[in-house]
């Protein structure tokens, strides 16, 4: 975890009983350089041999899991009935697009809604983070050993931007500031042995809206970091973002987010995220 207040995030590790331990004696920050660099080894070494203090964050803001990426890659209508509530068939190869990367935000910031937007929507998503360096890998069983570990995300869009008045480029209506929150937690992939059987569930003002299993990718993760790699060059600390289920309110049954809507995330073992939404 990093805790603190935005740009001043100090880098913490939360163990199984529920404490929190400093560890910045051990690095200056969770990103590429610490992932890339056996960061999580030498953590789990210092955490066994009791070398790090104990650190109490009550009431403290808890920043994205990792510092600001050089990239956010964003993986659109993976799940089939997704793509199927936004009137598209099923793609036949990964659809691929950005986001900025200061749209990351902590997982109980909150989310503001661009100026005149009147159809900003929601969708709970695994994210990836890189943690090993990919660049043109043999095949998708090369993958796993490049991830650093995996977090909620929350890839918040404004579908008029997006799809209306887009000119063809999706980046437009996922870019707006605080588009991405992330987190609580980066959970390291020993604690997941299997990114595919994970359930991911959204709701908004407390009512349910997102109900689904990784299970349903059309693309697994191991296939997208695959063909990622094959197109671009993946560094330590780059956040996929992997798709999301159906129940957003591009399909036409929910309303789009207003000002002081709240949103809660959360998938198995990643913890949950909250965040209200507010006016630019």
């Amino acid at each position: 975890m990093r805790i603190g207040t935005p740009g001043a995030e100090r880098p913490v590790v939360l163990l199984p009983d529920g404490r929190h331990l400093d560890i910045s004696g051990l690095t200056d920050d969770i990103d590429g350089d610490f992932l890339a660099g056996d960061g999580p080894s030498r953590l789990r070494d210092a955490v066994a041999g009791g070398r790090l203090p104990e650190i109490d964050v009550v009431g403290r803001r808890v920043g994205a899991p990792v510092a600001r990426p050089g990239a956010v890659l964003c993986i659109g209508m993976n799940y089939a009935a997704h793509a199927a509530e936004s009137g598209s068939d099923a793609p036949r190869w990964p659809v691929i697009f950005y986001k900025a990367p200061n749209t990351v935000v902590g997982p109980y910031d909150e989310v503001l809604l661009p100026r005149g937007s009147a159809k900003t929507d929601w969708e709970v998503e695994l994210a990836v983070v890189i943690g090993r360096r990919a660049r043109y890998l043999d095949s998708p069983a090369d993958a796993p050993a490049h991830v650093g570990g995996y977090a909620i995300s929350n890839d918040v869009s404004e579908r008029a931007l997006q799809l209306e008045t887009s000119g063809g480029q999706w980046s437009k209506g996922k870019s707006c500031e605080t588009f991405n929150p992330l987190g609580p937690w980066l959970v390291t992939p020993d604690e997941i042995p299997d990114p595919q059987a994970l359930g991911l569930r959204s709701w908004v003002n407390g009512e349910p809206r997102q109900a689904s299993g990784t299970k349903d990718m059309i693309f697994d993760v191991a296939t997208l970091i695959y063909e990622l790699s094959q197109v671009t060059v993946l560094e330590p600390g780059d956040v996929i973002n992997t798709g999301t289920p159906e129940g957003v309110a591009l399909s036409g049954r929910f309303p789009y987010l207003m000002e002081g809507d709240v949103m809660d995330l959360e998938i198995d073992g990643l913890g949950r995220q909250r965040q209200q939404v507010g006016q630019a």
